[in-house]
């Protein structure tokens, strides 16, 4: 094989990440056909080279890519600079921060909460855990590309902390079909890109997807990942949306002594955040046995603390809280859908 540069293109691009017309849910309302196209792909020609009808096709979307690209930008850009201008940064410098991953019109101002507590001028690293929403996953995944593409500007692939995480031998690849369906990762990308700008030459990723882990691989990759999160030069984002409600979602959870249904789901989900911000692993997974509330994150958050566990038994103090809660909707009968959405940040003492 050739030693090009692969990138992934921001297949969830269009009114995912623009204010018009967003599913709630990140997942519900689009074609599944992505908006955008790979530059590269893995279809090779004979002996790996491609055919010429394959370069023409590749470079005719490549440059359509681009126009949408250039259009979107400066538009994507005065949005979050808009979300950031209405939040305080009273958390900063953030060591981890646990944000959404719908469409920006439900939850971009949330989201804006966390990622206001990002410290640029110390963060070099940017590990993004994302839950599999599409393929069945029992481990951790790394992506197989080089570049993150995002309408702002290229983000890059940490290929020697990715090489690090690989001798482990807990982690499997993830196809790029894979990598550009799933937007628990894509949709964290423009705010990084966002936040890092001051310092856009200066700082790497490292995209994880994280499967269905169990309890015990929860705390195993929590041990891995343990030491990265010690580092102060690195930053972890934790991809998760809170209660999914409604038919559509098959869960309906309702106390009534909340009063009405959406009251009930905050409910629900401000006792799952109180835990988290008590960084008990083993009370989480007893909450979420208990309650069944679907957190789609909640493997990740489980991974991040475990290594927060990890490092407190090392003497470090850190505590974490949850800055904004929202809702897509407000459910008031067993008809209407929602999904919640909660940002918060990781401090280190």
């Amino acid at each position: 094989m050739s030693n090009r540069v692969v990138c992934r293109e921001a297949s969830h691009a269009g009114s995912w990440y623009t204010a018009s017309g967003a599913a709630g849910d990140g997942i519900s309302t689009f074609p599944e056909q992505p908006l955008w196209y790979p530059v590269f792909s893995t279809e090779p020609g004979p002996d790996d080279l491609p055919s010429l009808a394959y370069v023409l096709r590749e470079f005719c979307l490549h440059c359509l890519q681009k126009t949408m690209c250039s259009s979107l930008g400066p538009q994507l850009n005065a949005q979050l600079e808009g979300w950031l201008s209405q939040v305080q940064s009273t958390k900063r410098p953030a060591r981890a921060i646990i944000a959404p991953h719908a469409g920006y019109t439900y939850c971009g101002s949330c989201a804006a909460h966390a990622y206001k507590q990002v410290d640029p001028s110390v963060t070099r690293r940017i590990f993004i855990l994302g839950p599999s929403h599409h393929v069945p996953l029992s481990r951790c995944a790394l992506s197989s590309v080089d570049i993150y593409r995002t309408p702002l500007y290229d983000l890059r692939i940490d290929q020697k902390i990715y090489g690090e995480l690989w001798k482990t031998g807990m982690f499997e690849r993830m196809s790029l079909q894979t990598d550009e369906d799933e937007h628990s990762i894509e949709m964290h990308l423009p705010y990084t890109a966002k936040a890092m700008e001051s310092h856009k030459d200066e700082f790497t990723i490292i995209p994880v997807l994280v499967g269905a882990l169990s309890e015990s691989k929860e705390q195993e990759f929590g041990n891995l990942f343990s030491k990265y999160l010690a580092d102060p030069s690195n930053l972890f984002v934790v991809s998760s949306d809170f209660c999914h409600w409604g038919q559509r979602f098959r869960y309906s959870y309702y106390d009534e002594s909340q009063g009405e249904i959406y009251r009930s789901i905050e409910h629900l989900d401000k006792m799952g955040m109180s835990i988290i911000e008590q960084l008990d692993p083993v009370s989480f997974s007893n909450y979420l046995k208990k309650y069944h509330n679907t957190i789609c994150g909640r493997h990740p958050i489980g991974v991040l603390l475990n290594a927060i566990t990890e490092l407190q038994k090392n003497g470090m103090n850190m505590s974490f809280s949850f800055l904004n809660y929202a809702q897509s909707s407000q459910c008031r009968s067993w008809q209407d859908s929602s999904v919640s959405y909660a940002a918060g940040a990781l401090t280190v003492h």
